[in-house]
């Protein structure tokens, strides 16, 4: 896992905060999408990592509910966290107690459910 994601930071298109992130995304049937960041100069349509592997595999023909589990590393000694427009995707489409893991390159992880990264979402209910 580890050695997938220092891989996938390379991939990082940071010319502007020069932040690398990756992430690897486990689908419940085995299958793996990986994703890093893609800045923009206009920041408003920069990606974040985690989103373009959630993406890529709904565009891939996985629906909601379908995923296990996420990596994400950030390229630096400090764990980094999701932002909270990862935070709003990840309520749409994983179960609340999928596992979501941020790690830097030296191997230091946590591990959170979406329960307790995103303990008051916004979703569908709040739209009726």
């Amino acid at each position: 896992m580890k050695e997938k994601l220092i891989k996938q930071l390379n991939h990082s298109y940071s010319p502007y905060s020069h932040f690398r992130v990756a992430a690897l995304l486990q689908m419940k049937d085995g299958r793996e999408f990986l994703g890093n960041n893609i800045e923009n100069a206009s920041y408003g349509v920069t990606i974040c990592a985690e989103r373009v592997a959630i993406f890529t595999a709904i565009a891939a023909g996985y629906h909601r509910n379908d995923f296990a589990s996420l990596f994400i590393m950030c390229d630096n000694e400090k764990i980094g966290m999701p932002c909270f427009a990862c935070r709003q995707v990840f309520t749409e489409f994983f179960l609340q107690d999928m596992p979501i893991t941020v790690m830097n390159p030296n191997g230091e992880s946590k591990t959170f459910t979406v329960a307790e990264l995103c303990p008051y979402p916004f979703n569908e209910d709040d739209l009726k």
